[in-house]
């Protein structure tokens, strides 16, 4: 007998005898979920390494968690993980063709000049494109966009990518390929009610949630979000650096002169960095370690003051006559250094996707590798300037770096970064916008027209991406997120083992018996409440493993409409607003907006509350319950 089947349902209200036991095998597979939630919220591998972690686990006890072999391996055939796959390549073909670029510097054009039309512009295009492209790229495309216009209007950044954050998650509820959230919980839908997703199935409700929150975020949303980044502030100013640089003079009787600059500072254990050489009134940069430093050079050096006593004590090194460093001073003009390229500061974000987060700058070796020199970096709404090259890259951290135009140029083009300010590259394949969105338009209407299934339809508009020249073959696989591959890939399985071992008909007695007998909107409410609490601090993803088998029985046991539940559970996964690791976009913003943490909560929670009331009665009102 199963959970449910310890429930009696009579004319009047539900009532129950009692909880059914819990078997070894349910045990088992709640300590496994009880495992992978810490390391999820914990963090101390990347959450696609505890995905794989669960599906071994689960395969190694399969007595217990009837997950054999075949099963386990299931979720990288599995046609969700090729369909969001495929979706990734396709949203390059969109990203490489410069087509959100462009909208967005029209935007900044038309609407430069007026903080509410951007406002609406800015909502409307991150809202409208995640329902096409992944939300992903969409938000770092438009974070330049948003400080290009913040500097034209005055507006803080502030201001504006949280709401941007917020709009291309909501926009992701549009059409089915809007997230990879939704392609994972049509899958779970299919197997367990024999009903996936179309591609426009619950279009009519995301829009009504779409315009719910973008009414709320263009109207509520100023006034709850401060202004923690002033548009006034230059980047020295901006990022605290006043008290971090300096300038020193090299005396005759230096032991560092004959040295080169690698050579001078290695033997210290100091946390300086030699910033720029002035020599003859000429401005030396990267690559500045093998330069041979001679009497009377000029270093700007980026510093503490503790640090900086330690180096004139035992450097032979002099205050110079006007120590303090102004930005005018590291943006050199290009006839004034060698070689002849100009200096600039810039912002560059850490991609959600970046390969190299959870490396330092020290093991990255950033310094040599890219030609520049890293400042300061900002983590929300916190700058660090000491021992950053110890510091662990997050997503979303923000480098305040100085570089050449040449090595700005090949940050723009590095998938791990984001520059801030840059809305267009010359590398942009405009000439192929009208090609690649052809494309995108044929995936879905076949899929839509029912010609071809999702993942059929999606494989081929890789394969028409690539012959047309929209990507290129050595973009295809760079162009993937594989973390998400594989954390779908390993959750799959999790899913099939609460469904076998009937951990998620325990879990929804559970949830029968604690709703008293309580309305099946009410209880459908709940769930899309608690769905959306649990994804602010573990994957969407999860959330929808986890969730959707339990909604289901819930709303068998209930007398409901099992796929309302299941409709509940996915809105509820792309709605991460209190926190910024609830969602991908939510950290990319963290950093370039400045933002405190409970900033997110500020703003999000009533459209959270809000988003429960709407979206429960709209599905309520759209398919019934």
């Amino acid at each position: 007998m199963t959970a449910l089947g310890a429930l009696r349902v009579g004319s009047g209200p539900l009532s129950v005898s009692a909880l059914p036991p819990l078997t070894p095998d349910i045990l088992l597979v709640f300590a496994i979920v009880a495992v992978a939630l810490v390391l999820f919220v914990t963090a101390p591998v990347p959450i696609d390494v505890t995905a794989i972690g669960v599906m071994v686990a689960l395969v190694a006890l399969e007595p217990w968690t009837r997950v054999d072999p075949a099963t386990g391996v299931a979720g990288f055939s599995s046609s969700a993980t090729v369909t969001v796959l495929a979706m990734f390549v396709l949203s390059e073909g969109i990203r490489q063709s410069g087509l959100v670029n462009g909208i967005g510097a029209w935007i900044a054009d038309r609407f430069g000049d007026s903080p509410g039309g951007q406002l609406l512009a800015v909502l409307g295009l991150a809202g409208g494109t995640a329902g096409f492209i992944n939300n992903t790229p969409v938000v770092a495309i438009m974070i330049p966009m948003v400080n290009a216009i913040s500097e034209r209007t005055g507006v803080s950044p502030s201001k504006l990518l949280m709401p941007v954050s917020f709009m291309a998650m909501l926009g992701g509820m549009l059409t089915l390929i809007g997230t990879s959230t939704n392609v994972l919980a049509s899958d779970v839908s299919a197997r367990l009610l024999g009903h996936p997703f179309s591609m426009f199935e619950f279009t009519k409700l995301g829009v009504v949630v779409l315009l719910t929150g973008g009414v709320y975020l263009a109207t509520v949303g100023p006034y709850l979000l401060p202004e923690r980044i002033r548009t006034d502030d230059a980047l020295m100013d901006e990022f605290g650096m006043t008290e971090y640089l300096t300038e020193v003079v090299v005396r005759g009787d230096s032991p560092l002169v004959g040295r080169t600059v690698n050579q001078g500072l290695e033997p210290l254990d100091i946390d300086a960095d030699i910033v720029q050489l002035v020599r003859d009134d000429r401005a030396f940069t990267e690559p500045l370690g093998p330069k041979e430093l001679r009497e009377g050079d000029v270093l700007v050096l980026r510093t503490d003051r503790e640090s900086l006593m330690t180096l004139l004590d035992a450097d032979g090194l002099d205050l110079a006559p006007d120590a303090e460093v102004e930005e005018a001073r590291l943006t050199t003009e290009a006839e004034a250094i060698e070689p002849a390229t100009e200096q600039s500061l810039v912002e560059l974000v850490v991609s959600a996707e970046a390969r190299l987060v959870g490396e330092t700058l020290e093991t990255l070796n950033f310094r040599d590798r890219y030609d520049a020199t890293v400042l300061a970096i900002r983590r929300g709404g916190r700058v660090i300037h000491a021992r950053m090259d110890e510091r662990r890259l997050r997503p979303g951290d923000t480098l305040l770096v100085q570089a050449t135009e040449e090595t700005i140029r090949r940050f723009d083009s590095d998938r791990n970064f984001v520059v801030g300010g840059r809305l267009t590259r010359p590398d942009f394949r405009t000439e192929k916008i009208p090609v690649a969105l052809g494309i995108v338009a044929a995936v879905v209407a076949l899929a839509a027209l029912d010609v071809l299934p999702i993942f059929v339809s999606a494989l081929g508009g890789i394969v028409a991406m690539v012959a047309t020249g929209c990507v290129k073959p050595n973009e295809v696989y760079s162009s993937v997120d594989w973390s998400v591959i594989f954390l779908l890939a390993g959750l799959i399985p999790l899913g099939v083992a609460m469904e076998r071992t009937g951990a998620a008909a325990w879990l929804a007695a559970v949830v029968v018996t604690a709703s008293g007998g309580l309305d099946p909107v009410v209880v459908l409410g709940l769930f899309y409440l608690f769905t959306a609490l649990v994804t602010n601090v573990i994957s969407n993803n999860a959330s929808v493993v986890l969730m959707i088998p339990v909604a289901v029985d819930t709303a068998t046991a209930i007398g409901a409409d099992p796929f309302s539940f299941v409709l509940a559970v996915t809105f509820a996964a792309s709605t991460a607003m209190l926190t910024p690791i609830g969602y991908q976009t939510n950290l990319m913003v963290y950093g370039p907006g400045g933002y405190a943490f409970t900033d997110y909560f500020r703003l999000g929670a009533p459209l959270q509350i809000l988003l429960t009331v709407v979206t429960t009665l709209g599905i309520a009102f759209f398919w019934g319950v």
